[in-house]
């Protein structure tokens, strides 16, 4: 497969700087060298890349040899012209919409960046490469693709033809650091006496969902309170694709794996909940509830594993139990048996949500079973730095021993 390359774009006024790490080698020295170190057959060290460039009658010093080497290993290994994006510690998405845009997103919503590809073939070569790695195929009889690579990230392509203006390619880029409570408090994402009332719920092994939007940070605060589970328990995640990983001495993780080009050999979410509950878990998490293993779980959490706990996508905490419904009846389960198993496997609902590309918790709210159904009830909300108590904060303190 040939090198993609990086369009030399100039820097304008209007237009955000490039990253000052991300300084390319002369793209006519990378055309000269491609031909060369291809009929090595596998990848080039730096000596061999000093002896070429000697022959060629490029300059060879070591800052010369290491930017090409680098240069190289972005194409080749890494994620090309985005690679310094994507090893960015403050970057947690990447978006491509066609040669001309990339944006990503540092916590702060989505920015613009001045980095760009020669054409739609040089996005498509980058994102079929991506899918090659994991064994996954992406042409024009495969338009798409959804995986995971190797080092986490999680990847999302489009073809151009399906997507406009041009190949559409998202990465979700796994943080790299584990985040514990107070550091949520000191970012501002919720009060202390908010993250204090989470880390009791972990302790009093009640079961619940963290519930927001897409990008709301719900995996991140997961995998949070996941680290303040006692050390003697063993925690088993159940993930769609593996994004979890909690600091926590004693966790096991199951990943489900899609079908392959013959459309065989698909595990599915449901299927893992039920190996799961073999493997003797103290705490049984489902990384992302999202369909018919919403059934498995809520049986588990019925038979004695307290403590279980899982996200859902869901706008607000009062969307909550619609939102169970609807993926309770891909299970086949019925409204009634859904409020029924909820109120005895749930307790708590954590709701993030994300404003201006700034992440927070919302509110704690308890789950309680009014006249055959389950209503969603706020302990406590939080608005711009005030704590409001609601009427299942009683509730909510009696569970806690409070």
């Amino acid at each position: 497969m040939p090198f993609p390359t990086q369009r030399a774009a100039s820097v304008r006024a209007d237009q955000p700087q490039r990253l000052a790490a991300n300084v390319p080698a002369p793209s006519d020295h990378l055309e000269a060298l491609r031909p060369r170190l291809a009929l090595l057959g596998r990848l080039p060290t730096a000596a061999d890349v000093a002896v070429h460039m000697r022959q060629l009658g490029l300059p060879t010093s070591n800052t010369a040899v290491s930017q090409t080497v680098a240069a190289l290993r972005r194409e080749t290994v890494g994620a090309g012209v985005l690679d310094d994006l994507i090893n960015d510690p403050e970057v947690t998405d990447v978006l491509v919409n066609g040669p001309d845009q990339v944006w990503v997103d540092r916590g702060r919503g989505l920015e613009r960046v001045d980095i760009g590809f020669d054409d739609d073939a040089a996005v498509r070569e980058l994102a079929a490469k991506f899918a090659s790695r994991v064994g996954r195929r992406l042409d024009d009889g495969c338009p798409y693709v959804d995986a995971r690579l190797p080092d986490g990230t999680r990847i999302h392509a489009v073809l151009a033809g399906i997507a406009s203006p041009g190949t559409c390619l998202s990465l979700r880029v796994p943080s790299r650091r584990r985040l514990t409570l107070e550091d949520w408090v000191h970012g501002g994402a919720i009060p202390a006496a908010g993250a204090e009332l989470l880390r009791l719920l972990v302790h009093a092994r009640l079961a619940f969902i963290v519930s927001g939007g897409t990008g709301s940070g719900k995996t991140t605060l997961l995998s949070t309170l996941l680290g303040l589970v006692r050390p003697d328990e063993r925690i088993v995640i159940v993930e769609d694709s593996k994004e979890l990983a909690p600091d926590h001495p004693h966790w096991v993780g199951l990943e489900a794996r899609p079908a392959n080009v013959e459309g065989r050999g698909a595990i599915t979410l449901d299927v893992l909940v039920r190996q799961a509950l073999r493997m003797r878990p103290d705490r049984l998490v489902v990384g992302e509830v999202r369909g018919a293993e919403l059934a498995d779980l809520l049986a588990a959490l019925n038979t004695g594993h307290e403590g279980g706990c899982g996200t859902v996508h869901a706008n607000s905490a009062a969307d909550i139990m619609a939102r169970l419904e609807a993926l309770a009846a891909l299970g086949g389960m019925t409204q009634p048996a859904l409020h029924a198993q909820v109120a005895s496997a749930l307790s708590v609902v954590i709701q993030l949500n994300r404003h201006a590309g700034v992440r927070k918790v919302e509110g704690i709210h308890v789950l309680n079973r009014v006249d055959e159904r389950v209503q969603v009830r706020a302990a406590l909300t939080f608005e711009q730095g005030r704590i409001l108590r609601g009427p299942g904060l009683a509730q909510l303190e009696d569970w806690l021993g409070r």
